[in-house]
């Protein structure tokens, strides 16, 4: 089915929120949780599956929800449909701190996007898995095995964490640390590579490999994902020292 065509507002800076706007029996659907707030005249429904196609039988739903499970996302997702008269508005925030981004599926084949990468998307974007194909990618990269796969001729909406660029690759070859893809355009060749000889690899602070993207096409890199900012904030992450201005501070820390 075609996508319902919603329009959108991104408000704030370091943690974003999207305001969608629905003009009378439009949906959009989102991750469970996301919700924000929504006006008067939209309701909510949780459902399995992500109702792109409405002849889908109850098995079909069942196995899409199971597909969502595997790549460690809710086993539902929520349809918010606008039941009331002329427009109104529902927006959605990111699980944690970072930047949303809108991406328009009608520009290319599937985006292929990290697990907890997706926030939300006008219904008749269907949501599926991708499994990556190359095991070193799989183990080593920080992205995982199983990702999620977009199609559709929406808009989809994409969250990371820290600031999220966009890059455009045209028959060529970026290397980025492990953990900070957030999405690439189908078709882009994702492998894993060294960090470089045994010294750089041990000592250079960059890991041990770093995720290789090849060939012609879009793709979106964080510069803070969740797993970063979890261990610079611990309390023996490595930024434990860095507001110490001297020694007598240290010590009266202690």
């Amino acid at each position: 089915m075609r996508s319902h065509e919603i329009d959108y507002e991104i408000k704030g800076h370091d943690i974003q929120l999207v305001e969608v706007e629905l003009d009378p029996e439009e949906t959009v659907i989102a991750e469970a949780g996301a919700m924000l707030y929504m006006q008067e005249g939209i309701v909510f429904e949780t459902k399995m599956g992500d109702g792109s196609d409405p002849e889908q039988g109850f098995f079909g739903k069942l196995l899409s929800a199971g597909s969502r499970l595997i790549t460690g996302e809710s086993l539902f997702l929520t349809h918010f449909t606008h039941k009331g008269f002329g427009k109104s508005k529902v927006a959605f925030s990111a699980p944690y701190p970072g930047t949303i981004v809108p991406i328009d599926l009608s520009t290319m084949p599937s985006l292929i996007v990290q697990k907890d990468g997706f926030l939300c998307a006008a219904k008749g974007t269907k949501i599926a898995m991708f499994f990556n194909k190359k095991l070193g990618a799989a183990f080593f990269g920080g992205e995982g095995f199983i990702l999620q796969k977009l199609t559709g001729d929406g808009m989809a909406f994409i969250h990371a964490g820290g600031t999220l660029i966009e890059k455009q690759l045209n028959n060529e070859t970026l290397r980025i640390d492990s953990g900070c893809v957030v999405a690439f355009e189908e078709g882009i060749d994702f492998s894993i590579e060294r960090a470089g000889g045994l010294k750089s690899m041990i000592f250079g602070g960059e890991g041990i490999f770093l995720s290789t993207l090849k060939g012609t096409g879009k793709v979106w890199v964080q510069s803070m994902p969740i797993r970063k900012m979890i261990a610079a904030l611990a309390p023996n992450g490595g930024n434990e020292k860095k507001g110490s201005s001297s020694l007598l501070n240290s010590f009266l820390e202690n």
